[in-house]
C-alpha cells in the first residue's frame, strides 16, 4: 500500500514550516505528545495549514485520542477541498464522517505519482502481489471452455500503473491501451515499451469521452484498481460502452461478507459479491466467472479478494 501520510504541502508562513518540520523531529524520536503540542502551536500561526492538521490527526490517533484526532482530521478536510491528504479517509477509518468517501483524484495522483518508482518492487516482493496472473488464468479457462484461442485483436488496461497487467497480457494482444490517473505510473508503463497507446486520465472520464478511442476492446482489464475506488457503476457502465459484443471484462477486488461497499483499515475499498452482481447487471454485463482469489498480502496474510470475468448478457 502506498505511503499514506501527509506530503507536506507549506503553510506559506515559514516560522509555522519551520514548526511543523520541528514536530516530526520529535515524532521520529518517539516523542508523540511534544510533537502534538508542537502542531498545536504550528496550526495557531497557520490555521489553514492542512498538511499540519493532518499530521495532528495521525499522532492524537496514534496517542489515542480519538475526539482530538477527529477534530483535527476535519480541519485538515476543510482546509483542503481537493482531500490531498486524505482526512476524509482517514475520519471514516475511525467512525468518523461519511462511511465509504471517495478519493478525490488529487489524492489518488498524489498517492501514486510518489509510489511510481518503487511500486513493482513493492507489490511483487513484499506485498505478493499476483493480480495479472489470477486475470490471465480467469481469462484463458473463460477462453479455453468457449473453444476460443486466447487471442484478442485491442485490450484496455484500465488503471495500467507501471504495466504489470500489460507485460503479462501483451503476448496475447495485438493492441494494447493504457490509462491511469498518475502521470508518473504512465512515465513507469511507458519506458517498457509495452503499449501502443498510453493516457493519464481519471478512469470514468476516459471511458465516457472516449479518450481511449472510438474502437470496441475485445478485453477491458483492471487489475488491483477497484480497491481504490468506492462506487464502480459508472466505471462499469463505462467498460460495458467501449467492449466489443463478444468482448470480455476481467477485474479483480478486495471483498468483505457484509453487503455493500466497505472501507477497509487499509484505505482501501472492498466490494461485496451481492454489490459487483448488481453493478455488472446495471450496465448489461454478466459474470461467466465469480471467485474467491488472494491476489495480494497484507502482514503475512492473504487478502480476501474476487476474481471476475464478464461479458455481455445474452
Amino acid at each position: 500500500m502506498p505511503d499514506t501520510g501527509p506530503l507536506f504541502v507549506s503553510s506559506g508562513d515559514l516560522i509555522a514550516d519551520r514548526r511543523y518540520k520541528w514536530a516530526l523531529d520529535h515524532a521520529a524520536q518517539d516523542d508523540l505528545s511534544g510533537a502534538a503540542d508542537i502542531l498545536v502551536q504550528t496550526v495557531q500561526l497557520a490555521p489553514r495549514f492542512a498538511t499540519a492538521w493532518f499530521a495532528l490527526g495521525a499522532i492524537r490517533d496514534q496517542i489515542g485520542d480519538r475526539r482530538g484526532a477527529i477534530a483535527a482530521f476535519e480541519k485538515a478536510r476543510d482546509a483542503d477541498p481537493e482531500d490531498y491528504h486524505g482526512a476524509r479517509l482517514q475520519l471514516a477509518r475511525i467512525g468518523a464522517g461519511e462511511a465509504t468517501p471517495a478519493m478525490t483524484q488529487a489524492y489518488v495522483r498524489r498517492l501514486f505519482d510518489q509510489y511510481a518508482a518503487r511500486y513493482d518492487a513493492a507489490l511483487t516482493k513484499h506485498l505478493g502481489y499476483r493480480g495479472p496472473a489470477v486475470l490471465r488464468d480467469a481469462v484463458e479457462a473463460e477462453m479455453r471452455a468457449a473453444g476460443r484461442p486466447m487471442r484478442f485483436g485491442s485490450m484496455l488496461d484500465l488503471g495500467c500503473g507501471t504495466g504489470l497487467g500489460g507485460a503479462v497480457f501483451r503476448p496475447f494482444v495485438d493492441r494494447l491501451v493504457g490509462v491511469d490517473l498518475s502521470p508518473a505510473m504512465i512515465a513507469q508503463a511507458s519506458a517498457k515499451a509495452l503499449y501502443d497507446r498510453l493516457v493519464s486520465a481519471d478512469l470514468a472520464a476516459a471511458l465516457d469521452e472516449e479518450i481511449v478511442g472510438a474502437a470496441k476492446y475485445h478485453l477491458v482489464l483492471a487489475a488491483d484498481v477497484f480497491v481504490y475506488v468506492n462506487d464502480l457503476e459508472p466505471i462499469v457502465a463505462g467498460v460495458a460502452r467501449v467492449m466489443a459484443p463478444d468482448g470480455l471484462f476481467a477485474f479483480t477486488v478486495e471483498t468483505h461478507s457484509g453487503d455493500g461497499v466497505k472501507l477497509l483499515p487499509t484505505l482501501r475499498y472492498a466490494h461485496s459479491e451481492l454489490y459487483l452482481r448488481n453493478v455488472l447487471n446495471s450496465a448489461g454485463l454478466a459474470p461467466l466467472r465469480l471467485a474467491e482469489a488472494f491476489v495480494r498480502t497484507e502482514k503475512g496474510e492473504p487478502v480476501a479478494g474476487l476474481v471476475v470475468v464478464a461479458s455481455a448478457r445474452k
